[in-house]
């Protein structure tokens, strides 16, 4: 029988969860009944519902499609029912089986919500007063396609918006250079975000022509030797030198860049729900089309065509549910002819024709860019933001159209998993509103490998969007221990995590109980971490021995920054103790404490997590050795050698919680 919520408990608030004091919580021996383990025939509940139940396999496929509708004004529109949407496959009308409406958390109700407790140094929850908005939202801040000068302007303009972020915002925040780089994993707190958008300084762009921005154009080799009236073969070959450095680099760009979209398509697949990508860039073209000027000896020598490339990193994002909101961060931009740096030679008979295809490639190139980010934008139901230097604004249009739509579900009339492409059409009766979707996906058989097409596979990655049933445990537990991913609040928990001894002791040997990655090697510093998790989030069942029994696991991960796995923890603890002792032992929350190490140089992440075994329900907190490094330790024996039976029957006699 379960006792879910603890009913028959005083049941502690939020800020009532105490820490048991870091010097006795596990020093000190628990009760005899609640030392004693669960019967060895009786295997925990994860291991139960795994080996001992079968697996029924739904065969149901489910396409999910999320709608974002606006007026002519760009405002979102609400109060839409199912019964306004006409929804078509290939044509054919289709059932909306589910039909759910998302809206922002509006200013108004912001303010019925209490504020954030506030928690000395080394505290951290995963509590939040205010309830989080349906998407989630990822800021790229890609230096690799951005001159310097546009990504200040960004970053100018992104901590505008950050001041006036709404409540319950969740921001992740990425960076890219020729590499993809966690920033600021999700998070619904502003304060957090704008220290990193203020921190954070720019990349200079090995791979731009003008990587500062601004510096108009200047003389090339060639047009100093042609000004000088060189030879013409000498000068054709130098041109056509710089042509292929340029059609190189710009590979490079492309490259680097779909490389880091599919990347967050992977990461993002596993999070469910929408989630909108706002990405700030000065973008590439998809095709580098032959060279018109007419300077060079071979015009097809720069010809680069990615558009099989940009199509399946397209459909992956779409596959996850990523509406990508572009964002041109240069703003509104003129022909660099104009600039006051150009020192380029238009003077005498060949100016005319220099500044002609000067002209010609600036109005090429940026049509190029645009289309890049309407497309992608289109494919994935967001939008591109290009031609204004209002990016505040465009930031802001973007978190809320993203954040108002409507979900409809609907089970394919034709249930062929063939691998072809479908198209969705979403229609509304009602006119002067725009529309914003996916606008197809691929039917793959999960058991199988995806079509060829073109003579390459599609990739592998499995369809978010049309899904056989609910996400196992496994997944879910994934996810929860994704460095940077949204923390889940399932469980609400308090960690305390403070350094072992002073800032400049290193060891030679992790802590007891970790397991290292084979390339980690010593020295060593190690954290203690004390938990405090609210008892009303855990699962408790009364057994036919009279006794009360749960059971979860505490788990560490240690990432470094680029996200890779370094150390970790897991601890599975089973209570079997009276109601009684219960009552008294968990009063101000289950308390526990685990030591975890990191490589003693450079910047480490814990990702922490609490997992109730019997329903599979979480809470997870990310904490920086940044934020804990540098505090005092508390003074403290060692931890015992092997952890108590029974957290639960740790006394309860802590301090008052932090407020």
């Amino acid at each position: 029988m379960l006792l879910r919520l603890f009913k028959c408990l005083p049941g502690p608030a939020f800020t009532a969860l105490a820490f048991a004091t870091l010097a006795s919580a596990q020093t000190q021996q628990p009760s005899p009944a609640a030392q004693q383990p669960a019967p060895a025939t009786q295997p925990s509940s994860q291991s139960g519902s795994q080996s001992g139940v079968a697996t029924l396999r739904a065969g149901t496929q489910l396409v999910v499609v999320d709608v974002v509708v606006t007026d002519r004004n760009q405002k979102p529109v609400h109060g839409l029912k199912a019964s306004d949407f006409a929804l078509t496959e290939e044509n054919v009308p289709q059932v909306v089986k589910h039909f759910e409406e998302h809206t922002a958390l509006t200013a108004v109700d912001a303010t019925k919500f209490p504020s954030m407790p506030k928690f000395p140094p080394g505290v951290f929850t995963n509590y939040t007063p205010e309830p989080v908005n349906g998407a989630v939202n990822l800021l790229l801040l890609d230096a690799l396609n951005t001159p310097l000068k546009d990504q200040a302007l960004v970053r100018q303009q992104l901590l505008a918006y950050l001041n006036a972020t709404p409540p319950g915002t969740r921001i992740a925040i990425f960076g890219l250079t020729n590499q993809l780089t966690i920033l600021q994993g999700f998070t619904s707190d502003p304060t957090i975000l704008k220290a990193v958008a203020s921190s954070k300084i720019g990349k200079n762009s090995p791979l731009l022509q003008d990587s500062v921005g601004g510096s108009g154009i200047q003389n090339s080799m060639a047009d100093d030797l042609e000004d000088q009236g060189g030879d013409a073969t000498i000068i054709a070959n130098l041109r056509q030198f710089d042509a292929q450095q340029q059609s190189f680099q710009l590979q490079l760009r492309v490259k680097y860049t779909l490389d880091a979209m599919n990347q967050l398509a992977r990461y993002l697949s596993s999070i469910p729900g929408r989630k909108n990508l706002i990405w700030f860039s000065g973008s590439f073209p998809i095709s580098v089309l032959p060279d018109s000027t007419g300077n060079l000896p071979d015009p097809f020598i720069v010809v680069a065509d990615y558009e099989k490339e940009f199509r399946d990193t397209v459909n992956l994002l779409a596959r996850s549910q990523v509406a990508v909101y572009p964002i041109d961060a240069r703003g509104l931009t003129n022909a660099p002819i104009f600039d006051a740096s150009t020192t380029r030679n238009y003077a005498g008979g060949r100016g005319i024709s220099r500044m002609t295809q000067d002209l010609n490639k600036f109005s090429t190139d940026t049509a190029a860019e645009h289309s890049t980010m309407s497309q992608m934008a289109e494919a994935t139901g967001g939008h591109a933001f290009y031609n204004t230097n209002g990016l505040t604004q465009a930031v802001a249009t973007a978190i809320n159209d993203g954040s108002n739509f409507y979900t409809l579900t609907y089970t394919p009339a034709n249930p062929a998993r063939d691998g072809k492409f479908r198209k969705i059409k979403v229609q509304l009766a009602r006119g002067g509103v725009n529309l914003a979707y996916r606008h197809g996906y691929y039917a793959d058989d999960p058991d199988k490998a995806p079509l060829a097409t073109n003579g390459q596979a599609q990739s592998k990655v499995a369809d978010s969007a049309v899904t056989a049933g609910a996400r196992t445990p496994l997944q879910t537990m994934r996810v929860a221990m994704m460095r940077g991913s949204p923390t889940p609040s399932e469980i609400i928990m308090k960690v305390a995590v403070y350094p072992v001894g002073p800032s400049t002791q290193r060891e030679d040997n992790p802590a007891s109980g970790n397991i290292l990655t084979e390339t980690v090697h010593g020295p060593f510093r190690r954290y203690s971490v004390s938990y405090a998790i609210e008892p009303a989030d855990i699962t408790f069942r009364r057994f036919p021995d009279g006794k009360i029994h749960a059971d979860f696991e505490l788990v560490i991960f240690v990432f470094n920054p680029a996200g890779v796995l370094v150390n970790r923890l897991s601890t599975e603890l089973h209570i079997a103790s009276s109601l009684d002792e219960i009552k008294k032992n968990v009063a101000r929350g289950i308390q526990y404490r685990q030591e975890i190490s990191t490589p003693a140089k450079g910047e480490y992440f814990f990702r922490i997590v609490v997992h109730d075994l019997t329903r599979d329900r979480l809470g997870a907190v990310e904490v920086a050795t940044s934020e804990v490094k540098n505090l005092q330790p508390p003074t403290a024996p060692p931890p015992p050698t092997t952890p108590s039976a029974s957290p639960a029957a740790a006394p309860a006699n802590a301090p008052a919680a932090p407020q």
